[in-house]
Formats: structure tokens, C-alpha cells, sequence
């Protein structure tokens, strides 16, 4: 979860007025190239497209989005990386990017250290352990736990795929609890959603946001989130520590980024206009109805809190074995 005395979550805790974009530039003075390194439609590319548009508004220029989806994210961000340091090229850099990547690949075509100029933390989320209601009796984490356990063949948790936070989340799941956990990969959760209903995978711990409609109609049980505190807008779901399996947390999050070198001035009037970005309460419901929290912080402390999950993430890719060439 991210620092709270240096990460600033929702209108609430910031201040009534943004301080005035940063002066020193007239940056920018055409459109701004947004590379989003994920096919469209999903809930990084929604979330992506909201922040664009309020940048658009804020800053007087179009940000032009462009999808640049393959190798999990790779090519995307090795072309932000590779690009122009004038402000001109951003895009949006998750946890996956930034934090697993170097650790799950055998060669990257960037470094995630050293390639970026980071600007803003953008969003956050948990995971959820979710599983069908149809095909699984037990109505709390503890009791999913004895019941997992107590299938002679075994279980199976779905993931967006090798190394993602689901990934490891179930892994890491499995392996701490004793559980004989099978890892299935899926392309999305609008795969690995279907094969739960039909009593073809038994549960995951997957990103929130994908999860919600299908926990609110019943037709999924959710047994904890991964966050250190309880979802907004599903209060009833118990965190993992309240849930009995203490020192549980991962949180995704994306945040803001450019190619190494970026100008600071122009990292700070982006800054500037995130900030304000984060205070909108309008903006903060869209993010809630997609499923994520809008969120920022300065880059120095977005820097720090890549580098701060690196050893956790780098165990958990370690214990699930992954490994991607």
C-alpha cells in the first residue's frame, strides 16, 4: 500500500487549492503522444484515457492516446523509454512495469530503474480472493482455506497471466498456506470470470476492478482484499489480515511516466495538473465506478515506492517460479 505520509488519496487529503502549475516553460505548445502499453478497453487503458483527457483540459494541448499492447507491456514501455525526453511522449507505467518486469524477464529491452522519468503515482487497487458461489461452499477465508486444502486433486487459481500481481498473489497464496495450488493463465478476467462460473477454476486473487459487478450479483464470493484496509465501495469484505492470514498486502498501481532526462519543469507542471487531477471529486467517482483509486504523489516519493516493493515482488516471483524469456 502506498505510504500515507507521502502518498495524498482523494480530495480529502488535499489541499482546497492546487498550488499554480510550474512556471519556466511553454511546454506544451503542440499534442502530447500518450503511449498506453496495453490493448484497449481494459480498466488500465479506461483509467489511462480519464487522466489524458483531464490533462488535455489542464494543460491546453490534446493528449493524443496511442495503444501499443504486446510482451505484457514491454513494447510499449520500451517505446516511451526510447523516446524524446521533451515532455512529448508520456504514458501511464504499472507495477508490473516498474517492479516485477526486471525480475520475471531474462532481458529487457529497458531498464525500469533507470529508463523513466517518473512523475506521479496515477492509481491503486487491490486484489480480491474471489472464487464461484455455485462451486464453492465456504463462506469465509479461513474456511476456504481447510476446504482447499481438503481437495484430493488439488486447486486451481486463474491469472491475467505469468507474473502479474494475480499471479503471485496466488502463488504466494498457495505456498505460504499449504494449499495444492495449480496456477491457470488466462489472457484477462474476462476470461478467467467465465471458467470460474462454469466450475472449470476453482478461484483467484485477481485485480478488484474486473470483480465487482459479478461479487455485487452474488454469483462470486468474496473472501478478502488485498489491501491493508477495506475497499470503499465494498465495505463488508474483510481485509486479509481481518480475514486470518496476516502480512497479506499487494496492491496494484500505475503511475505517470516519461523517458529518462525529462525536463523537471515540465515534470512538475504535469505534476501540478495530476494533483489537481486527484482533488476533483468527479474524477475520483469515475475511478471508484471503474474499480480503482485515483491517487498522487510527488516523483520523488513514486520513485521510492517502486523501489521500496522491489524485494517483496522479486520473492514472490522467486517462490512462483516464473520465468519469461
Amino acid at each position: 500500500m502506498l505510504d500515507r505520509r507521502t502518498l495524498l488519496l482523494g480530495a480529502t487529503a488535499l489541499p482546497l487549492a492546487a498550488p499554480a502549475l510550474a512556471q519556466g516553460t511553454d511546454w506544451p505548445n503542440r499534442p502530447v503522444r500518450v503511449l498506453i502499453p496495453w490493448p484497449p478497453g481494459g480498466s488500465t487503458d479506461v483509467l489511462a484515457r480519464i487522466v489524458a483527457d483531464q490533462l488535455s483540459q489542464k494543460l491546453g494541448q490534446p493528449f493524443v492516446l496511442e495503444n501499443r499492447p504486446g510482451a505484457s507491456g514491454n513494447i510499449g514501455m520500451e517505446a516511451i523509454a526510447k523516446s524524446a525526453p521533451d515532455g512529448y511522449t508520456q504514458g501511464p507505467a504499472t507495477i508490473a512495469n516498474l517492479s516485477i518486469a526486471q525480475f520475471l524477464y531474462a532481458k529487457l529491452p529497458f531498464n525500469p530503474e533507470t529508463d523513466f522519468s517518473v512523475i506521479s503515482m496515477h492509481w491503486e487497487l487491490p486484489n480480491v480472493v474471489v472464487a464461484p458461489a455455485q462451486f464453492t461452499p465456504p463462506n469465509t477465508l479461513r474456511e476456504f482455506i481447510d476446504w482447499a486444502k481438503a481437495q484430493p486433486k488439488g486447486v486451481s487459481y486463474g491469472s491475467p497471466g505469468v507474473g502479474t500481481t494475480a499471479h503471485l498473489s496466488g502463488s504466494g497464496f498457495c505456498d505460504r498456506l499449504k494449499i495444492d495450488g495449480q496456477h491457470v493463465p488466462f489472457r484477462g478476467a474476462a476470461q478467467i470470470i467465465p471458467a470460474m462460473l462454469s466450475g472449470d477454476l476453482t478461484f483467484a486473487i485477481d485485480n478488484l476492478a474486473s470483480y465487482i459487478p459479478v461479487i455485487q450479483e452474488g454469483r462470486m464470493k468474496a473472501y478478502a482484499v488485498t489491501s491493508p484496509e477495506r475497499w470503499v465501495t465494498l465495505p463488508n469484505i474483510p481485509t486479509m489480515a481481518e480475514a486470518g492470514v496476516p502480512d497479506f498486502v499487494i496492491t496494484s498501481w500505475c503511475a505517470w511516466v516519461g523517458p529518462a532526462g525529462l525536463p523537471r519543469p515540465i515534470v512538475d507542471k504535469v505534476n501540478a495538473a495530476m494533483k489537481e487531477i486527484a482533488a476533483d471529486p468527479a474524477v475520483q467517482q469515475r475511478f471508484l465506478q471503474t474499480g480503482a483509486k485515483c491517487v498522487w504523489s510527488t516523483p520523488e516519493d513514486a520513485v521510492a515506492h517502486a523501489a521500496k516493493q522491489r524485494p517483496m515482488l522479486a520473492q514472490m516471483v522467486k517462490v512462483s517460479g516464473a520465468r519469461m524469456e
